[in-house]
């Protein structure tokens, strides 16, 4: 197979080094922004989705009627995703805005999904952020992690990333990492190793996001906007019809990219999730009597975590892709805010 990039330069070699450029920067400056009509369709939403800019900005709205939403036009297998984003402010308890990777449409029974989750929240409280991982339809066993953030991301714009290889997740808010995920043989096939199309959605989530459900949106403060600019599609392409390539498989430069962290960058996640972080799924004792394979126990850690409410997860989780419309899926229920 004939690898294509059509939006990110002809040569597979640049791609792989410009990334290892970007993670030991941190940073994804310089890289090409596309406009909405290269890189983007609409998933739903009508006209709930705006363009804005000569399409470098997109602005997705939930009301009564509908939510919003857009995904990539490409496959993607490994790179680097990004967008800045200004999500909506005042009452937006149960309002969900997810800009994650999936291949739900294509493997409904064995999909990979990497979620970054904005939960929002009641007059006086700040949104939350959530990150997941899935391989391989691994969805009895979510990977999610919760934090605060140091900023109110309904202010201004954020800029929010997923770097993807074959043995590493890195979640970023602003240039710093947030979360690492490493791929250990362990997992087996629960770590994202199929392309995967990049979605931007924002739905109605009241059954879970907000305190369990116990607050919903009010669609009195609708319509709910948030904003996206600075849209950043890096990595390697693939072909929907061929589907993969060895040019993408297991290339060393790939695997090499996160061992670019520095120890600034190290320092600085570390810091964010003693300071920012509310729940890991490692510490979950009620959902995992053993914690799952891949997660390092920090007693430190495990301790602090205790001092905030419980979170649980109930129910399984159904991708509904492009066919969905008000709600992307059933999602982990909340108890607390």
């Amino acid at each position: 197979m004939v690898m294509k990039l059509p939006h990110l330069g002809s040569c597979l070699f640049l791609v792989f080094f410009s990334l290892v450029s970007i993670v030991a920067s941190g940073s994804g400056k310089g890289l090409p922004i596309l406009s909405f009509d290269e890189g983007y369709n609409q998933l739903f939403g009508d006209d709930n989705l705006v363009i804005h800019r000569d399409g470098k900005a997109v602005h997705l709205s939930l009301n009564e009627r509908t939510g919003s939403g857009f995904v990539s036009q490409d496959l993607y297998l490994h790179g680097y995703f990004s967008a800045s984003i200004k999500l909506p402010a005042d009452y937006t308890a149960g309002v969900v805005v997810a800009f994650y990777m999936s291949n739900g449409d294509m493997f409904e029974k064995n999909h990979d999904e990497i979620d970054f989750e904005f939960l929002g929240n009641i007059r006086g409280k700040n949104w939350r952020i959530q990150t997941n991982i899935y391989g391989n339809g691994s969805t009895s066993a979510g990977r999610e992690e919760r934090y605060n953030l140091w900023f109110d991301p309904a202010d201004d714009f954020h800029h929010y990333t997923i770097l993807w290889t074959a043995s590493h997740i890195i979640f970023y808010v602003d240039n710093i990492p947030i979360r690492e995920f490493k791929r250990t043989a362990e997992m087996g096939g629960d770590f994202p190793s199929k392309p995967m199309s990049l979605y931007a959605t924002i739905w109605d989530g009241s059954d879970w996001a907000t305190n369990g459900g116990k607050y919903r949106v009010n669609y009195k403060y609708a319509p709910y906007v948030v904003e996206f600019s600075d849209l950043v599609l890096h990595g390697c392409a693939v072909d929907p019809i061929e589907f993969s390539s060895k040019r993408c498989d297991g290339t060393q430069s790939w695997e090499q990219l996160t061992t670019s962290i520095t120890p600034s960058q190290r320092s600085k996640m570390d810091s964010f999730r003693r300071k920012h972080m509310t729940y890991s799924y490692c510490y979950d004792q009620t959902r995992y009597k053993v914690a799952p394979p891949e997660c390092v126990i920090n007693p430190r850690e495990a301790e602090r975590l205790k001092k905030f409410d419980p979170v649980t997860f109930g129910g399984g989780r159904r991708h509904h892709g492009k066919r969905h419309h008000h709600m992307r899926a059933s999602r982990s229920e909340a108890d607390s805010i």
